[in-house]
């Protein structure tokens, strides 16, 4: 059995926590659609793209608001189309949005909310592989989103922390070594922190549950289709190549493929030790501290070259 979901099995309250902002808690909804099957409590949690202060949502906390489907109607809020799309299901889940912060507060929030849900097992969900990072890829893709709530997770909750991570390839239209990536997971089996991998298949539940989420969220919104989200929809539907669900990829190209449909599973606390400016991250309050150093490490450190995947 991959070791991933025998930790799942173990677990009884779980956090699903998209892992860098906007639309990763979707990828979260197959593991959450397993998990309730076999009687686990979720909740939702997303680091939010989203002006909260006009949310209509419930200020739980310095940077937390409780989100649900009477939110307001704001162009972009995949949180609150989340909260619609479970209503409709007559899954009433409790769903938090986090404002963007540095790790400290972020911290905090993921502090209450375990102590709050007596959660025992924190599952972040990365839309793309971009989150498998240790600082000196050629490519780093979203990364300051992504490392702000790696980190800020460990220091809340260290190795109960699950990472999840769905849509190989996707990140390549973000400048994303795919190459860098695959070095990364080998050396994070070396160290013990894979936890496996496993595919979503298009006709099963969790996986028919994405796909429904995706186009409710398409529908709701039009010009703001979540150019990962779509690509691994894609996947699932067997689309391949240069295939655009969404005219916001347009003029560049693509290649969706049956890879996006993995997830690809680790312990997350073996990322962070990897992460070369992890222990900085921690002392942050503001997301600008966090993106000046990345920066600076960057432009003091070498960095790998981009190399292309050897067929």
């Amino acid at each position: 059995m991959v070791p991933f979901l025998e930790r799942l099995d173990g677990a009884s309250n779980m956090l699903v926590a998209g892992c860098g902002g906007g639309f990763d808690v979707f990828a979260g909804m197959p593991l959450a659609q397993h998990l309730m099957v076999r009687g686990k409590r979720v909740v939702f949690a997303s680091l939010s793209f989203t002006n909260l202060w006009l949310c209509g949502g419930e200020r739980v906390g310095e940077t937390t608001w409780r989100v649900d489907q009477q939110a307001a109607d704001i162009p972009y809020f995949p949180e609150n189309w989340l909260a619609e799309w479970l209503s409709r299901r007559d899954q009433l889940l409790r769903i938090y949005a986090f404002a963007k912060s540095g790790v400290r507060p972020l911290a905090a929030a993921y502090r209450a909310i375990m102590d709050h849900h007596d959660i025992d097992t924190v599952v972040l969900v990365d839309g793309g592989t971009d989150s498998i990072l240790f600082g000196d890829e050629p490519g780093l893709g979203t990364v300051v989103e992504d490392a702000v709530s790696i980190v800020a997770a460990d220091q809340a909750a260290g190795e109960r922390v699950l990472l999840a991570a769905i849509g190989f390839g996707v990140d390549h239209y973000h400048g994303v070594s795919h190459h860098a990536f695959l070095e990364n997971v080998s050396q994070l089996i070396r160290d013990g922190g894979f936890l496996g991998m496993f595919s979503l298949s298009r006709g099963n539940a969790e996986a028919d549950a994405f796909l429904d989420l995706v186009d409710y969220a398409n529908q709701r919104q039009p010009q703001h289709q979540s150019i990962v989200c779509n690509s691994i929809a894609s996947a699932l539907r067997g689309e391949f190549g240069n295939y655009h669900a969404t005219n916001r990829t347009s003029g560049n190209e693509l290649f969706i493929n049956p890879l996006m449909a993995q997830y690809w599973t680790f312990q997350s606390a073996a990322v962070v030790r990897h992460m070369a400016y992890a222990s900085e991250l921690a002392e942050t309050a503001r997301v600008e501290e966090v993106r000046r150093i990345i920066d600076l490490h960057r432009e003091t450190s070498e960095l790998r070259p981009f190399r292309p995947i050897p067929l």
